[in-house]
């Protein structure tokens, strides 16, 4: 406990400048007395910390001061090199280094390979690897972007747009951007974008007001599915859902209760596990997932 307070210390000074012991003493529920006794401590490992007394005084750091390994668990720094390596798959080229460096400061390299995180799905070329690097550095430098996108209906269209945010959700990238044509917060799917180019142009960040309509949330309405899963359904069942929403069927199949976000793609995951399920509620989804199988028997059928 007293290492962890250690380290705390020492990151909000790093991060605060100064700030007095009363403040520390109240963040970690403690006395002064054992605020300046940890004080001590750092002292004495090395780490470059002062006091000064009086009004507008307080605790802080000499200028320029790292944290010294000493102070960062094995755990601590596993968890701290588990988190950039996943951001790493996001296709950032400076976490090659910043990996480097923290392998040399906890001088245990074998703790980086024990993960691989790679979110880029099978068969991605390079422009799709290269996607989040470009829409990082637009990020960073609120440059303009242009590229192609499919909505959700199939509507193909060229946009402009002001990138704002990166979203990981439900095993997918989305980007919160400021559309130029539409002149509102949108939400784009990562995989849909194509052909980006980042343009010279750079931008002032807005903020969404009452008039735009609001980035997506994920907060969209539910519909409430019941599902029957034939047995060989079993794996990509349990890909999807927890066990508290799959319930053994005496023939061995498996019944499905969930609420999912309605839409074209929720008929489309349907219809992707062919016979191996059947809608049982709500009957307009039912009927919407039969229609769509014989909209694909005409194609074959004619």
């Amino acid at each position: 406990m007293k290492t962890s307070r250690l380290f705390e210390i020492t990151t909000i000074l790093l991060n605060k400048g100064t700030i007095t012991a009363k403040e520390l003493a109240d963040r970690f529920g403690v006395s002064t007395r054992t605020i300046y006794r940890d004080i001590d401590v750092l002292s004495e490992a090395g780490v470059p910390v002062y006091m000064n007394k009086g009004k507008g005084g307080g605790i802080y750091l000499l200028e320029n001061y790292a944290i010294n390994r000493t102070l960062i668990s094995s755990q601590e720094s596993e968890s701290l090199l588990l988190a950039i390596r996943t951001l790493q798959a996001t296709q950032y080229p400076e976490l090659d280094r910043v990996l480097e460096k923290l392998g040399a400061i906890f001088k245990d390299s074998s703790s980086q390979d024990w993960v691989e995180v790679d979110f880029s799905p099978w068969g991605s070329a390079a422009n799709g690897k290269n996607k989040f690097n470009d829409i990082r550095q637009a990020l960073m430098q609120r440059k303009v972007i242009r590229f192609q996108y499919v909505n959700a209906e199939g509507q193909k269209s060229c946009r402009h747009a002001e990138p704002e945010k990166l979203i990981f959700k439900d095993n997918a990238w989305y980007l919160v951007a400021f559309c130029r044509q539409r002149q509102e917060h949108r939400t784009f799917r990562i995989s849909r974008l194509k052909k980006l180019e980042i343009l010279p142009e750079t931008f002032e960040t807005k903020r969404p007001s009452g008039q735009h309509r609001k980035a997506k949330d994920f907060s969209q309405p539910l519909v409430s599915l019941k599902l029957r899963f034939q047995p060989k359904a079993l794996n990509r069942i349990y890909d999807y859902f927890d066990d508290s929403y799959i319930t053994p069927n005496e023939d061995g199949s498996f019944t499905v209760k969930v609420a999912l976000p309605e839409g074209e793609w929720i008929y489309g995951y349907i219809l992707s596990f062919g016979s191996l399920v059947e809608v049982l509620e709500p009957e307009h989804v039912r009927r919407a997932i039969v229609e769509r199988m014989r909209q694909a028997l005409n194609i074959y059928n004619p």
